[in-house]
């Protein structure tokens, strides 16, 4: 009865089960890929059968398919005429009527990690400091991110699964900041050039 009922209504209204479930798989790889960026940052979580450069790979490849089905989940949403969402929203926080704020927040997001991917893509022409400086923002866009998913989709709503998927996500991209905090490299001095000649 359930699955027909899903099918009754994902016939009724093939856009906003599309933008449901982009917006759920761009979540998650969004928060798959911000627990890999803060490991891939640690040495001391490297090791030989899982060495430093698998995790930022691994990075970037979660970051792109997570900007991929965001952008799903923006022109399914702009698309369906069941929320009032226009075009200005994708990069004017505040320019949506329907819940204001918390689009605003997903807006935001949006904006950052355009931007994070644009520099990421350029960051051969760019300088190191350049880019760490645009880099860090993504500390603040999962938040964002999070904040926008538990306010405005309906499958975080009321206690349902969604909010669970939330708090626990909230878990492990804190499990991860926590790990990174207590296994950081100490501070070596360098050693001398005259030093080490003799």
């Amino acid at each position: 009865m359930t699955a027909l009922a899903a099918t009754t209504g994902f016939t009724n209204a093939p856009l906003w089960f599309a933008t449901r479930s982009t917006a759920l798989i761009a979540f998650v790889l969004l928060t798959l890929a911000t627990v890999l960026g803060i490991a891939a940052t640690q040495r001391a979580l490297a090791s030989p059968a899982w060495p430093r450069f698998a995790s930022q790979h691994l990075h970037r490849n979660l970051s792109l398919l997570a900007v991929g089905f965001m952008l799903a989940h923006v022109f399914t949403t702009l698309l369906d005429s069941f929320v009032q969402v226009s075009w200005w929203s994708l990069v004017v926080p505040g320019a949506s009527s329907y819940k204001t704020f918390w689009v605003a927040l997903g807006t935001l997001a949006f904006d950052i990690i355009v931007v994070i991917t644009v520099t990421s893509l350029l960051r051969g022409r760019m300088s190191a400091r350049s880019w760490r400086a645009v880099h860090l923002a993504a500390y603040g866009l999962w938040p964002l991110a999070l904040v926008h998913f538990l306010q405005t989709g309906t499958d975080a709503a009321h206690g349902r699964w969604g909010l669970w998927l939330g708090l626990g996500s909230l878990a492990v991209v804190a499990a991860a900041a926590v790990g990174r905090l207590l296994t950081a490299n100490p501070a070596r001095p360098l050693r001398s050039v005259a030093r080490s000649s003799r």
